[in-house]
């Protein structure tokens, strides 16, 4: 009896320890399924913008986008960019249903947001998953925003508001599409539920990529209408596209 407990001790560490990389599949050194070597290789953002976290050339603030046209969302955060090999990552989770894969690099979001919280981040009262289209939903069988989100309440005991926003139309695919397009495929997209009350509340957007913002801009723009006191948007990663016009 009394040698069960050092057993399971002993067992805890190696599920902790022992555990192979999902990026190399080499032994992990971590508790958590990503080795040391392959989490500094990862395409760690530097100088970005405060607000839509668009990576600069310059150390300043805030994109020319946004000191010339403010957005809806007050902060964003994404640890990476949109490149290799994350981005192969996030489309093995998105795509393929590769759900570990979904959960491992929403516990390092997750990480990351502690570290920022523990600097003087302001915590969201709600988190707000970008919701998919009923169509695109029955497809792919998940969404890959909600599991983000339930990762990071799981985290921090910041609650789900997952059927706040809802998907109202079905729009065409944004994936070739410039800044003014996507705004304008998206007008009408979103809309609150009727239950929904945000009003006075800090709310967090949570969405796997950043490409533009404009969705974003069009789901913060609606929470900002209904009387929500603050907008920031959590994502994995943000693609080094051009700069809001």
């Amino acid at each position: 009896m009394r040698c069960q407990p050092l057993r399971d001790l002993v067992v805890d560490i190696c599920s902790k320890f022992n555990q192979r990389c999902y990026f190399c599949a080499g032994l992990g050194d971590n508790p958590y399924p990503l080795c040391s070597g392959c989490e500094a290789d990862l395409p760690w953002a530097t100088t970005t913008c405060t607000r839509c976290a668009l990576p600069l050339a310059f150390d300043g603030p805030l994109c020319s986008g946004c000191q010339n046209s403010p957005p809806p969302f007050e902060q964003t955060e994404a640890p990476w960019a949109y490149d290799f090999p994350l981005d192969a990552a996030i489309k093995r989770f998105k795509h393929r249903g590769d759900r570990p894969m979904g959960r491992l690099l929403g516990d390092r979001l997750g990480a990351w947001l502690l570290h920022r919280f523990n600097e003087g981040l302001p915590r969201p009262q709600r988190m707000l998953p970008v919701p998919l289209a009923a169509q695109r939903l029955r497809v792919r069988g998940f969404n890959q925003s909600q599991l983000l989100a339930e990762r990071l309440s799981k985290s921090f005991g910041i609650t789900v508001a997952d059927h706040a926003v809802v998907r109202i139309r079905d729009t065409p695919s944004q994936q070739h599409l410039d800044l003014p397009a996507r705004q304008r495929n998206l007008r009408g997209a979103f809309g609150l539920a009727p239950n929904a009350s945000v009003r006075g509340l800090h709310l967090a957007l949570v969405d796997d990529v950043m490409t533009t913002g404009a969705t974003a801009h069009a789901i913060a723009t609606l929470l900002r209408q209904a009387g929500a006191r603050r907008v920031d948007v959590y994502c994995l990663a943000r693609t080094p596209g051009p700069p809001r016009p």
